[in-house]
């Protein structure tokens, strides 16, 4: 039977929806509702999702107008029960047919596991498309990412925000449902003001034309978001500049507007003495405009807004936004003058009334202890250890200034202008400057070595207090953005390739956050007071939480040229080893990945994997072979094969020649081979068989020098 095809339309009509979120409410609701097709077999084309400051739509083309047939199997009793010793069925067979809507004699028997079985086989009609919608998109809509629901009104419905409408087409008529309370109609509803009389939606293809021609509402987001850019850019270039358009700030407002204007702003030019951060985070963080810049990167005394309407005065609309955007940077001019009335070095003092975290003590402590941390690290960096000590120092002191205050994302930042503005060394401010970075997956690394040094030191000193104190990251949860600071130090020491034996740092910041724990603990508590965990064990768990985030910048990032992609049994095999630094874990994996393009490897592997069980079923092992013990050739061959190979093997592994190692290694495959064909390991005599496990030992212990290659897949 042919079955009947027509676009299906949904449309969730809200108040203002959280502008930052709102795309990925689009994406998402799109996705689940082809998951609930694909799941409910409803054949279907393309999907498009449209997202507006007030709605949620899909369409979807071409959707079937119901399931194909549905071929049924279902398990029933057993038929010892089923049927009774004169072969009569029982309840629970008839009881069984009666729910398939059949009579016993219709079932089969069929055998499955231990026992023979009654089952039914049989087919029923697909269900209609209107039938299934309303829970296939009740079921999208509830597994949308909404960390925080709302109810409004008298009823009980939650949704991100309150629901003023709801379309449901298939084809030309209404799917008959109520959803999150609201029936479902042909109404949609254009721009608020544009047009605000109810729009009839004819069919789904009608929708998008209908509302942009007739409701005044860009309803396609990316079209929106173009004809955002295009604009934007023409009125900078109209003020003979360029607009700085991050694509962050095109997302969020594309998401606040329907009916997109741009329109120019100016202010005032003594406000360009202001620190250009300072103007950008005022006009673009704060009040969603666009900067201007000139051909010389220098900002311009002016700014576009986006309008959300298509004002008949556009003068006014203009007014109304240099009118807000003035007392903003006159603010941030009065904090500018403000904090440069006391040096920043000043504000060291105070870091110690401001707590940063209960049982680690205040700002101050921590500064206390990134200081020597940051001068360990300077010397691995190549930098000044007094520079990265001062920066250190001061490092923290911006957050007691007004214009942090007002403005959190300046931190860092203001501080190096600040130490600027005191006369304190440039390398000294622009590591103040640097310390917080990389900000995020993919941001800038700091540039300096005392801006490295400054940067490892904050994050590792993290990492250890909120670790020792027991507090790590668990599933989504990561108040103190740990995740984040263990990949920002791996980036750090990789891609700057910092030789810095990682063990030794976590060590140290440990024993310095443990000293300070023990100290602000309440000494009445201490009689109580469970015993803290051992430092090694604290330790151990922040490399392994290192290792874990080192795992993740492998495995999603594209090889280097004549690599191979790294792969999780990669990661694993040189994991094994516990390598002391980043550094040396990257050099192992090139290695690695080097040997494996070898026509030795899968040789090699497959025999590591077959130590790997023996020794682990043998259990203890002898640590010396006995050379008088080695009575058949292959296993001679093999023990002065490795003997001639070790010292060299060794030398590459100390200075971390790893490819060269395995190289040499690589050489033993014939000895390998040989000894596997001929020998046998578990040899009936003990001391045969013990001589031979301890030259296997020795085997794998020469590889293992580089990697765990018994980790790979044979």
């Amino acid at each position: 039977m042919k079955i009947e095809h027509r676009d299906f339309l949904l449309e969730i009509g809200t108040e203002e929806l959280p502008p930052r979120a709102l795309r990925t409410l689009s994406d998402a609701l799109v996705e689940g509702l082809t998951a609930g097709l694909d799941k409910a077999q409803l054949a279907h084309g393309e999907v498009v999702g449209y997202a507006t400051p007030r709605r949620l739509a899909v369409w979807v083309k071409r959707l079937a107008a119901r399931q194909p047939e549905q071929n049924l199997k279902r398990k029933g009793p057993p038929v010892s029960a089923a049927f009774d010793a004169a072969g009569a069925p029982t309840r629970a067979a008839l009881a069984f047919a009666e729910s398939c809507g059949v009579h016993v004699e219709a079932l089969t028997r069929q055998e499955e596991g231990k026992g023979l079985f009654l089952f039914f086989a049989g087919s029923r009609p697909g269900e209609p498309a209107t039938a299934l919608l309303p829970g296939i998109v009740q079921a999208a809509l509830d597994g949308l990412p909404i960390p925080r629901r709302m109810h409004w009104g008298a009823g009980t419905a939650m949704f991100v925000r309150p629901v003023h409408w709801v379309v449901m087409l298939f084809g030309h008529e209404v799917v008959p449902a109520v959803l999150l309370e609201t029936a479902a109609g042909h109404f949609t509803h254009g721009h608020r003001f544009l047009a605000p009389k109810p729009l009839r939606i004819t069919s789904p293809g009608a929708y998008e034309r209908t509302l942009r021609e007739r409701g005044r509402v860009l309803a396609d987001f990316a079209m929106r978001r173009e004809k955002i850019r295009a604009e934007v850019a023409a009125v900078a270039g109209a003020l003979g500049g360029t607009a700085l358009m991050s694509e962050a700030l095109l997302d969020e407002v594309t998401a606040l507007v329907e009916w997109p204007v741009a329109l120019a702003g100016h202010f005032e030019e003594r406000f360009l003495a202001l620190p250009r951060e300072v103007l950008i985070s005022t006009l673009q963080d704060h009040q969603r405009y666009f900067p201007v810049e000139d051909g010389r990167q220098q900002l311009l005394p002016a700014f576009i807004t986006v309008s959300n309407i298509e004002s008949r005065d556009p003068p006014k609309v203009r007014e109304g936004n240099e009118r807000v955007v003035r007392p903003r940077l006159a603010d941030a001019a009065f904090f500018w003058e403000q904090d440069r009335r006391a040096p920043l070095a000043a504000r060291r003092a105070g870091l110690d009334a401001v707590t940063f975290q209960a049982k680690l003590g205040t700002l101050g402590d921590k500064t206390r202890r990134i200081v020597p941390l940051a001068a360990q690290v300077a010397l691995a960096a190549g930098g000044v250890q007094d520079t990265a000590r001062r920066a250190a120092d001061l490092a923290k002191c911006d957050l007691l200034t007004a214009m942090v205050g007002e403005f959190p994302e300046l931190q860092g930042i203001m501080g190096a202008y600040y130490a600027l503005a005191d006369g304190e060394p440039a390398d000294v401010a622009t590591a103040i400057r640097e310390h917080y970075l990389p900000r995020g997956a993919g941001d800038a690394l700091p540039a300096t070595a005392a801006g490295t040094a400054v940067a490892v030191a904050d994050k590792l000193d993290t990492l250890a207090g909120i670790f020792a104190i027991g507090e790590k990251p668990t599933g989504t949860k990561d108040p103190f953005a740990l995740r984040r600071a263990a990949l920002g130090i791996q980036r750090i020491l990789i891609e700057k390739s910092l030789e810095v034996d990682l063990k030794e740092l976590i060590g140290v910041a440990v024993a310095a956050v443990r000293s300070d724990i023990e100290r602000l603990r309440p000494a009445a508590a201490a009689p109580t007071a469970k015993a803290p965990r051992p430092a090694e064990v604290i330790e151990a768990e922040i490399y392994d939480f290192l290792m874990e985030r080192l795992r993740a910048y492998y495995l999603e990032r594209t090889p280097a040229a004549g690599r191979l992609p790294v792969t999780t049994e990669m990661f694993d095999a040189v994991l094994a080893a516990r390598p002391a630094s980043p550094l040396d874990f990257d050099a192992r994996l090139s290695a690695l990945s080097a040997f494996l393009e070898m026509p030795e490897a899968a040789s090699l592997t497959a025999a590591n994997k077959r130590i790997a069980n023996i020794l682990r079923k043998a259990g203890a092992v002898p640590a010396q072979v006995e050379v008088l013990h080695l009575k058949e050739a292959p296993e001679v061959r093999l023990y002065d094969a490795m003997r001639a190979l070790r010292a060299a093997v060794d030398a590459s592994t100390a200075q971390r020649q790893y490819t060269a190692a395995l190289g040499r290694l690589a050489q033993l495959r014939p000895a390998v081979d040989g000894f596997f064909d001929e020998v046998m390991v578990m040899d009936e005599n003990p001391q045969l068989r013990a001589n031979r496990l301890g030259l296997l030992a020795q085997l794998q212990a020469l590889f293992a020098g580089v990697a765990d290659l018994s980790r790979l897949p044979g």
